[in-house]
């Protein structure tokens, strides 16, 4: 077995508990910073007055990222929204290890920690943390062919690799002083996708990870297997200066009012939606089809969505979901090629061949287009997912779908509340009084469901990472 390079936990014996250096030195910092009161920066007041704010995260898939110089993550579209609750502008410091943070915050670097952070009780007697905003559990993480590693018992006799400093790490030291006769395996320049990674590269047997990000990393590595909850469940909070109180009131005013009036669940769904559907045969033959497949349209993919203002990954994902790239599909329905035209939509938009790869996506794109323009009421993602639904089924069964919603009290222009309507098609009460009748209507829910799958794989395989630590980086 290739070994990653690693620093191995010496010390680590069962019924043992360790206190390593770097702990110590977060201590310190605590010591030496927290007796002083927090920094102007990293106070409520300090923050106002500058028009400022500064996030300390993580660079990777779920924390912060960049996606062509734009920044994304979901801990960084949350910091986002608080800075323009308090009416400023953000900036985003990295810190490159998860030790680091926390000095950052208690030298005023940051006013604040947004990483998906557990509240655990050594990490609490360091910062204060506000109320917790999502609840996760850790889990094991291991290849296909090792699904007999499966709880806390299996774990005895194995070498498991973690992040230093992480919760991970805590709580198989929790284990140990239990009893349970496990090495731990630290690493201080790995991320934990990339030790996802070498678990389906098969170059280490096991790791850790929390259910939030180990749901949705094994769309992109289907070969892992997220087995058995190594401890109960834990919380996720934002951590500031423990004297930073007033900060910390209006963070938890902040998410009060975000999950009030739903903006926490959109934030949520643009990273974590359906991540409990996993399909092994499925995914595992999009990766190898994106390799084998793709590159051949995908400069008239990105053409086609230049030139009608979509996201070329999005175009990709439907098409996809059409056709499995693959040219000469066709349909019982009688639709065709990549981007499953009908003859009658071919001929309303000019195509000549209708199985031609060029003239097929760019006339796909362009309906899509129309049914964009067509629900121009609509907003952001729910005016996409509603126009991807009508290119599925025809935007009369929408139209028919938004009728329901209007006499049920909800929102005809959110995809929420047609994806409880569109069903009702199907049934005998509902279709008849219908203009355009009856409808498979549960098909465009999964057809769009599968497209969200099949791009959030795309858009993370765009993911630009930076690891310098300085200057900051700002967004505003």
């Amino acid at each position: 077995m290739n070994r990653p390079k690693a620093q191995h936990a010496a010390g680590y014996h069962p019924g043992r508990a360790t206190l390593s250096g770097r702990f110590l030195f977060s201590i310190f910092i605590l010591f030496l910073f927290g007796c002083q009161g927090p920094p102007d920066r990293a106070t409520l007041e300090g923050v106002l007055s500058k028009g400022e704010i500064t996030v300390i995260t993580r660079n990777n898939a779920h924390c912060y990222y960049l996606y062509r110089d734009q920044a994304m993550g979901f801990e960084y579209d949350l910091a986002k929204a608080f800075a323009d609750f308090l009416g400023v502008n953000l900036d985003v410091k990295i810190a490159e290890k998860w030790e680091g943070m926390i000095p950052f915050l208690m030298n005023g670097t940051g006013a604040f920690i947004a990483a998906s952070s557990t509240k655990t009780p050594k990490r609490q007697q360091q910062v204060a943390f506000s109320r917790e905003y999502l609840t996760i559990q850790q889990h094991i993480i291991v290849h296909r062919k090792n699904q007999h590693i499966k709880n806390m018992s299996d774990l005895v006799g194995k070498t498991v690799h973690v992040g230093r400093g992480t919760a991970y790490q805590e709580r198989l030291e929790e284990l140990m002083a239990e009893g349970y006769d496990l090495t731990i395996e630290l690493h201080d320049d790995i991320s934990t996708e990339e030790l996802i990674q070498q678990v389906e590269e098969e170059k280490i047997e096991v790791t850790i990870v929390d259910s939030n990000i180990a749901l949705r990393y094994r769309r992109y590595h289907p070969r892992i297997v997220v087995s058995g909850a190594i401890g109960p469940e834990e919380h996720l909070g934002w951590a500031v200066h423990p004297d930073s109180i007033p900060l910390l009131k209006k963070i938890d005013e902040f998410f009060e009012e975000i999950r009030s009036n739903g903006s926490f669940n959109r934030i949520y769904d643009q990273y974590y939606a359906h991540v409990d559907d996993f399909d092994f045969v499925d995914l595992r033959t999009f990766h190898w089809r994106l390799k084998t497949r793709l590159p051949k349209y995908l400069p008239i993919i990105e053409e086609a969505a230049r030139k009608h203002e979509f996201d070329w990954r999005m175009i990709a994902a439907q098409m996809y979901q059409e056709s499995h790239f693959e040219p000469e599909a066709r349909s019982h329905a009688g639709a065709y090629g990549l981007m499953q035209l009908t003859t009658s939509t071919a001929r309303s938009l000019g195509v000549e061949n209708i199985l031609d790869s060029y003239q097929n996506i760019h006339a796909g794109v362009h309906h899509l287009r129309n049914m964009y323009d067509r629900f121009d009421k609509a907003a952001g993602s729910d005016r996409l997912f509603i126009a991807l639904a009508a290119y599925n089924i025809g935007q009369g069964h929408i139209q028919d779908a938004r009728k329901i919603a209007r006499d049920m009290n909800l929102d005809p222009d959110k995809w929420a509340s047609l994806a409880q309507t569109l069903p009702l098609l199907s049934i005998r009460e509902h279709y008849q009084k219908a203009e355009y009748g009856y409808c498979r209507g549960r098909e465009p829910i999964e057809y769009v469901k599968q497209i969200i799958i099949y791009y959030d794989i795309l858009r993370h395989q765009g993911i630009e990472y930076r690891t310098a630590i300085d200057p900051l980086f700002k967004f505003s």
